[in-house]
């Protein structure tokens, strides 16, 4: 099964009543409603692409550690990706499968990180229980999600809807801002510049990360495109 695959269950589950959090009608069409605009609004058509230089950052693990693209880059690519926090079911799915295939990235030289905008805490219960070998960067005020383009402010209808859901925002991330990244992932090559992007305003989708080892491979044969 692929992760999509996964991803599809789990939100038909959702909508109809399968899980543990049954959401009603009006909550289901607002947060649909929510995805179609953010969709609109053609904000990923902006994000950073391939081909585009990727920015500088030094975020801290979920132990409070430094760790620095520019450090991660002169030993091989970077795997990025950029997802909403450990109380998104779709992320944690995201992360799972990005693990399963963890040894294969770094067969390939590469080294892989999770970035979000939640507290070390946070990313340290996200990592106990995904069970996860790389680490998770905490991404205060969204501030690197804003240079790759991904950062949005999240509608007023929408944060009520994730008020009644439990899902405290400000208090996850430690930012009175409601805000979010779009879930991205990107490969960076050692020059800095970006050899993959996927970056989609629609939640529930993710590409799968068998996707990500063929553009690996380029790299590592000096292939740029």
């Amino acid at each position: 099964m692929t992760l999509q695959d996964k991803l599809d269950a789990m939100r038909d589950d959702f909508e109809n009543g399968r899980f543990p959090l049954v959401p009603t009608r009006d909550q289901l069409d607002t947060m649909q409603r929510a995805t179609q605009q953010l969709i609109d609004s053609g904000q990923a058509d902006h994000a950073l692409k391939a081909g585009d230089t990727a920015p500088d950052f030094t975020l801290r693990d979920a132990d409070g550690n430094s760790i620095g693209s520019r450090a991660l880059l002169a030993k091989g690519p970077l795997v990025a990706t950029f997802y909403r926090g450990v109380w998104c079911p779709y992320c944690n799915y995201d992360l799972q499968a990005l693990e399963e295939i963890r040894s294969e990235i770094e067969a390939r030289g590469a080294s892989l990180v999770a970035i979000s905008p939640q507290t070390p805490a946070n990313s340290r219960k996200s990592q106990r229980d995904n069970k996860l070998g790389f680490p998770i960067l905490s991404d205060a005020g969204t501030a690197v999600a804003a240079e790759f383009g991904l950062r949005f402010a999240l509608p007023d209808e929408l944060i009520a809807v994730y008020s009644q859901f439990g899902n405290d925002l400000p208090k996850i991330n430690d930012d009175p801002a409601w805000v979010l990244p779009m879930p991205a992932r990107y490969v960076i090559g050692t020059d800095g510049v970006i050899a993959y992007a996927e970056v989609n305003p629609d939640y529930t989708r993710r590409p799968d990360p068998s996707e990500l080892l063929p553009v690996l491979d380029r790299l590592r044969a000096g292939i740029v495109a």
